[in-house]
């Protein structure tokens, strides 16, 4: 099989966003071929070059997002004609779309003047997601036709074009108030957004050639998905490990409410349309999941494949030795005996009385709260040392750095074994890759329990690994917390420090329940975050993609050319209607599974 994967800032670039699980995932499946369709989103990004590629990858074609090639194309009369009449209609479908978040009325509702229930996500009409998917489709056939639309898309005839949309009858309130400025933002957004447009992908001998579009996110990165089902039929699978379209409605919080509306609406209908393109959507979890059909995603084709991790780097901390494996390699027990020593003498903080917190040092991590609650932890059992492990993130991030180690100085006062020994504090502020902490296999291995203490997370990638590692965990219920860990660690409520305290204390005085729920999730972790199970679900998925929705290639007759009538007309008029409607089941007809009870005796 052949497949074209598209990725925007990630894979193959080095340290791209979802690089590794692409990286991961091509390696896998080392059977079938791939051809990666990249954009890269600055120059810092190229110049840093790609990763290693394996052999199973054919070819790689880039595209820069952060700036306009100029093209050299000059259109005629009848090209702008086409083009104002297609830019218009999608600038009019932004101005009329419901506004995203707002509250959506059935007919009855609408009728009875009664409200829906509130916090419904209004969904783009059909008549608005139709004009959307054709004004798209026509400028990327006229962007194919044509050689290319960059300057028709930063040209005065886009800004009136879509001022024309913004006055005319029927446009929403806060697309009527947008003003000159706010319409030369949204163009601008618009060009960047449509680049891909322009691109020389969508040939026989490029997308054209792939048996399946794979997208590692939404948004832009899909858009050469879509383009590739419309001019060849190619079937598109698109993973979310993160909602792009929730990311855009919280980005831009100082623009003005025109500039917000129009482009939420613009990223509304194209997610809309990738999610209806789209043969399958696998969302990273169940949190993603929630949002995907909140956004409008059809329950049918969703498919939840969780990250796959690789699980070697903490298969040692992980996995109990058996007393007759140590009998056959005494040496290299031995050997391990004195490094864990060694480092014992470094980091004196290292024990069975110790919590350790790993991650990306920033507001939304709380480690306040984890600072305070470590303050009642210490209470209740003196000996325990907190090591905090993480670089921060950004000036912010150094700023909420400089601000926690003032509080730790404030309530852990450095403390001496002795009259003649140094003191130290029991919190120690550290980086991956210093002294006893080289690997977060080793930050892991020399804790007792890991804490999460997020007030916002999507995946916790770092509960995962603890989870490799064999340790029982205390985490806060945010984000896919809970479908992670399952029953395997402790939750508790963000912004708690004493329920954190409590959560942490009860472990620290049991050894017996950290082994039990430590043994459970490092199971747990193999058996749905390994490399492994990744690959093999991507596997099938794809297997299941091209069995439902194979390629419609020309078929030609014995002299090699086009054979005539051999696909129906209705197969290339796009829009809703074409789409088959699921025949009524009467309920009589609809079988009815037997409750399973079981006898309590």
């Amino acid at each position: 099989m052949r497949i074209g994967l598209l990725t925007e800032g990630g894979y193959p670039y080095v340290g791209g966003e979802g690089g590794v699980w692409c990286d991961r995932l091509v390696r896998g499946l080392d059977r079938h071929e791939f051809d990666v369709y990249a954009f890269s989103t600055g120059q810092a990004q190229e110049d840093a070059g790609w990763v290693e590629l394996p052999p199973q990858v054919q070819r790689v074609r880039t595209a820069p997002l952060w700036v306009a090639e100029e093209d050299g194309v000059v259109h005629g009369r009848r090209a702008r004609r086409r083009f104002t009449e297609h830019y218009g209609e999608l600038a009019a479908a932004l101005c009329t779309a419901a506004e995203p978040g707002t509250a959506q009325k059935s007919g009855t509702a609408q009728r009875r003047g009664i409200a829906e229930k509130p916090g419904t996500a209004q969904k783009p009409g059909t008549a608005e997601a139709d004009r959307f998917a054709n004004a798209l489709h026509g400028l990327a056939e006229l962007a194919r036709e044509e050689g290319g639309l960059v300057a028709a898309l930063r040209s005065e005839q886009a800004v009136r074009a879509l001022e024309r949309a913004c006055r005319a009858p029927g446009a929403r309130r806060a697309a009527r108030e947008a003003r000159v400025p706010d319409l030369l933002t949204v163009a601008d957004h618009l060009e960047r957004a449509l680049r891909p447009l322009s691109l020389d992908w969508y040939e026989e001998d490029g997308l054209g050639a792939v048996d399946l579009c794979h997208a590692a996110s939404g948004g832009i990165a899909a858009l050469p998905g879509l383009l590739a089902r419309h001019f060849f039929g190619v079937p598109l699978v698109v993973t979310e490990y993160g909602v792009r379209l929730r990311t855009h409605y919280l980005t831009r919080p100082d623009a003005s409410p025109a500039v917000r509306s129009l482009l939420a609406a613009f990223h509304g209908l194209l997610t809309a349309e990738t999610y209806r393109a789209a043969s399958y959507l696998v969302p990273g979890n169940a949190h993603a999941r929630r949002w995907q059909e909140r956004c409008g995603a059809d329950r049918a084709k969703l498919r939840t494949i969780h990250p796959g991790l690789d699980a070697t780097p903490f298969a040692r901390v992980g996995e109990d030795r058996r007393p007759e494996d140590r009998e056959k390699d005494e040496e290299r027990e031995k050997q391990e005996r004195q490094e864990r020593q060694e480092k014992q003498e470094k980091q004196e903080h290292a024990g069975p009385h110790t919590l350790v917190w790993l991650g990306r040092v920033e507001p939304a991590k709380d480690l306040v709260s984890l600072l305070h609650a470590f303050a009642e932890v210490r209470a209740a059992e003196p000996g325990t040392r907190l090591r905090i492990v993480g670089r921060p993130s950004g000036p912010e991030g150094e700023a909420y750095l400089g601000h926690c180690r003032a509080l730790a100085a404030q309530l852990f006062p450095d403390e001496a074994d002795g009259p003649h020994a140094v003191g130290r504090n029991p919190v120690s502020f550290e980086e991956l890759g210093g002294p006893g902490a080289e690997t977060t296999a080793d930050v892991h291995a020399d804790g007792a329990v890991t804490v999460l203490s997020s007030v916002v997370e999507g995946f916790p990638v770092g509960l995962i690994e603890a989870m490799f590692c064999g340790r029982a965990t205390v985490s806060t219920d945010v984000g896919a917390v809970v479908e992670v860990i399952g029953g395997t660690g402790l939750v508790v409520p963000p912004r708690n420090p004493r329920a954190l305290a409590e959560a942490c204390v009860s472990l620290l005085r049991d050894p017996e329940r950290r082994a039990r729920l430590g043994a459970a999730a490092h199971a747990r972790a193999l058996e749905l975050f390994s490399v492994e199970q990744n690959v093999a679900a991507f596997r099938g998925l794809y297997l299941e993609t091209v069995a439902r929705t194979p390629v419609r290639r020309p078929v030609l007759d014995g002299a090699g050319d086009p054979q005539p009538f051999a696909a129906p007309a209705e197969a290339h008029v796009p829009g809703h209607w074409t789409e088959p409607t699921p025949r009524a089941v009467p309920t009589w007809a609809v079988e009815t599974p037997e409750p399973v009870t079981e006898t309590v005796r």
